[in-house]
């Protein structure tokens, strides 16, 4: 799957950070729980308690690493066709990998997409072909039967034809290789993607029913956690086809109060309303250059009686340590730049520096605009 979330770092592999979701401890203990409290009891009768948890704890972690394992196929492979991959997260139901951006053509989505049920397909059979190998050994042949069935249920599950899961990607990839209509095919994999969370929420309930209730809830979960991320991509899909072809400079603030470097917080604040108002202010050269911003949060950090004493200068975030983006960069390209940072505006800037700032309630009041445009369109039969 490839959705994003930050967590905390725990290494980097390949040159991609390696991130545990604060939702994966949760997982964690879980499956720990379960496969100590009911799968290898129930399997191996003759272990001690302490056996069971470690053993229940061992293949939880290696679960996971399958997992990453995964992950980093998806990774690699999108790297291998130029797509950088700052970061994957491991969480509750598995792993992520933050792909940059789309795939350029209907081929390397398949093949970054397939890569991954293909790498637990062949974790399954390494597990199953070791499996005799270690069989006078009941701990690790508990673990790699264990292993190859859960690696085995990964990829198949991957396969369903419907976002998030691989098998939606490759759905699309085959939809937009035969339509040659990239919307159209995310369009379809996501309602493809909504279908099969609703028959899995469907199947939950039908256990719940017959007296299975953690099979049943569980069912339903998943169910639950890939209709709503389908329904999230539907409406990303139609944010990014009425944001197609407009530009960071459509919807962008110009008027952003500006004063020079050497102006004092005191009077930056008398100047500006900043630190009332909270909105930034861009800090110019003397040729008349924005260099920098002074954010609410750079004030709060000097005490009020240096604000006489501290110039805008020794407390601006320097353009060069910044992302922004440019005036003429694609408006959709913005706003997932500002989701993948985890902010809410980013300075716009051009040759003379920064020129303007661009929020997310910026977009959403551009966005107001095209929707009723499009709507007096229609009642006008499409007039202008």
């Amino acid at each position: 799957m490839n959705l994003t979330r930050h967590g905390i770092p725990i290494g980097r592999l390949f040159g991609i950070t390696i991130d545990l979701d604060y939702s994966w401890f949760l997982i964690f203990g879980l499956v720990t729980w379960i496969l100590a409290a009911s799968y290898y009891p129930a399997e191996f009768r003759d272990w001690s308690e302490g056996e069971y948890w470690a053993m229940g704890a061992i293949t939880a972690i290696l679960l996971f690493v399958s997992v990453l394992i995964h992950e980093l196929a998806h990774s690699l492979v999108a790297r291998r066709y130029g797509i950088p991959v700052p970061r994957i997260t491991l969480f509750l139901f598995g792993g992520v990998s933050q792909i940059a951006s789309e795939p350029p053509s209907p081929g390397t989505e398949f093949w970054i997409a397939v890569v991954g049920p293909l790498t637990s397909f062949a974790l399954w059979a390494v597990c199953w072909e070791l499996e005799p190998v270690v069989a006078s050994s009941q701990p690790l042949f508990a673990l790699l039967e264990y292993l190859a069935v859960l690696n085995l249920i990964l990829a198949v599950f991957n396969l369903i034809p419907g976002f998030p899961l691989d098998g939606g990607r490759v759905f699309r990839a085959i939809w937009w290789r035969f339509s040659n209509n990239y919307h159209r095919a995310t369009m379809a994999a996501a309602i493809s993607g909504r279908f099969f969370g609703f028959l899995l929420i469907f199947l939950g309930i039908w256990h719940l029913l017959t007296g299975d209730v953690t099979g049943g809830i569980w069912i339903a979960f998943i169910g639950w956690f890939l209709e709503s991320a389908a329904g999230t991509q539907l409406h990303q899909e139609t944010l990014k086809n009425l944001l197609g072809g407009h530009r960071v400079a459509d919807a962008m603030q110009r008027s952003i109060p500006q004063v020079a470097s050497g102006t004092t917080i005191w009077e930056l604040a008398e100047q500006t309303g900043l630190p009332a108002n909270g909105r930034p202010v861009i800090v110019t050269t003397p040729e008349g250059r924005g260099a920098g911003l002074v954010t609410l949060a750079a004030i709060r950090n000097v005490p009020h009686e240096a604000w006489s004493s501290t110039v805008a200068a020794e407390v601006m975030v320097p353009l060069e340590k910044m992302d922004a983006t440019q005036p003429g960069a694609v408006l959709w390209s913005a706003l997932e730049k500002m989701g993948r940072d985890g902010v809410n505006q980013i300075p716009v800037v051009d040759g003379n520096g920064i020129v303007g700032m661009l929020s997310r309630e910026d977009i959403l009041h551009y966005l107001s605009v095209l929707k009723t445009f499009q709507g007096w369109k229609s009642l006008n039969g499409g007039r202008h």
